[in-house]
């Protein structure tokens, strides 16, 4: 079976979704690896790198769809690459199904099969290839980073000649894994941390990270679903939310924004009043701008100021770390990959959890329920 790895073609995308450390595990599984020429560039892989460790190289897209059994992929294909899916080949990326409609349809018109990794199970021997866990990692380090370079004070607490200088202020708002990257890493550069999650069960959590839990008097009711996400609330509790957040974030130079509802649009948590009470020079990254974003003034994908106040709106932060974002999701898709394959054949064993679950499309029959719903009657089959 052969397994190629196309060069990502969306905007900005610098990412590959295999490295070549990824390869000799493949390959030691009696699978053929085949790269496009460039795919690993501008994560700092170069082709000799691959086939050091036993991929060959195809000297362009359509010769590597045209040889490939299954595609690996970070981003979800544009209806042009699907369309240039050899008949009943396997698809692995990230899709957003719901979203990418047109992809679908095109990968269905194609008799493929198509898993998507954000649909993962969240389970435990499903850890090793959870991929939004994987990049969420780097999206939350670099969320600081972004941020440090932002506001115009130092970030660790300074004791010199002229005096004490007081550490920075960083308030985070979810302390799912993005949240919780964040605030190690504001940490370990000397700022003074609280955080707020919907979820009291993360507390524990966030102050083994050296954070102070902030918690509203009214509590959230079912607050977490089945798969550790947070749930939506009523609009009552999201307008009290929204009061309390404003007041912490009055104090805090940095707020760092990363509250996510799946299928959803992002929760409104820092309105516009309450930028206008920030500080003048602070700065509030929005890790949710992909779902229009958690602060009311956000404009996804761009970074402006508003009430003195520079709001960052990033829509790729992990591609910005390319070579080790590539690297964890390599070792996420390399361990669904071997999942997958039984004696060499991609074996779709429909009740197993970790293959159901992220599923979308079974020989071009659409199998993914919110996805069936979004195509509408007679969706399913193309």
């Amino acid at each position: 079976m052969k397994v190629g790895v196309p060069k990502e073609t969306a905007e900005g995308e610098t990412r590959v979704a295999l490295v070549p450390d990824s390869v000799s595990k493949l390959t030691a599984a009696k699978l053929e690896v085949l790269i496009e020429t460039g795919a690993g560039v501008q994560s700092g892989y170069v082709d000799a790198a691959y086939v050091e460790k036993g991929a060959m190289v195809a000297p362009s897209a359509a010769d590597l769809y045209a040889g490939s059994d299954v595609i690996l992929k970070v981003r979800p294909p544009s209806p042009s690459e699907a369309e240039g899916l050899r008949e009943g080949t396997a698809l692995i990326s990230f899709l957003y199904p719901t979203l990418n409609l047109d992809a679908v349809r095109a990968v269905a018109a194609r008799k493929a099969t198509a898993f998507a990794m954000e649909l993962m199970p969240r389970i435990s021997r499903a850890q090793p290839m959870d991929a939004l866990s994987s990049q969420a990692t780097a999206a939350g380090y670099k969320a600081v980073i972004l941020a440090a370079e932002s506001l115009p004070k130092f970030f660790p607490m300074l004791m010199t000649a002229a005096g004490t200088i007081s550490p920075a202020r960083v308030f985070v708002i979810g302390a799912g894994v993005a949240g919780l990257q964040a605030i190690a890493t504001a940490r370990r550069l000397g700022a003074v941390v609280e955080a707020y999650d919907v979820r009291p069960v993360v507390k524990e959590q966030i102050e083994s990270l050296g954070a102070k839990f902030v918690q509203m008097d009214v509590q959230a009711k079912d607050a977490q679903d089945a798969g550790g996400y947070a749930k939506a609330q009523s609009e009552e509790f999201y307008r009290n939310q929204q009061a309390f957040l404003a007041k912490q974030a009055r104090s805090a130079d940095v707020v760092i924004t990363t509250a996510l509802i799946p299928g959803r649009r992002a929760p409104v948590l820092i309105t516009a009043e309450a930028v206008q009470g920030m500080r003048p020079g602070s700065v509030i990254v929005d890790l949710a701008a992909e779902q229009q974003g958690n602060c009311e003034l956000t404009e996804p994908g761009r970074t402006v100021v508003k009430h003195g106040v520079v709001i960052h709106a990033p829509l790729n932060l992990p591609a910005s770390l390319a070579p080790h974002a590539s690297q964890m999701y390599s070792r996420n898709i390399q361990s669904y990959l071997l999942q997958l394959v039984k004696d060499g054949r991609l074996n779709v064993n429909l009740a197993d959890e970790m293959v159901k679950g992220p599923l979308v499309i079974h020989e071009g029959r659409v199998v993914h329920e919110p996805t069936l719903k979004a195509l509408g009657p007679g969706g399913g089959t193309v």
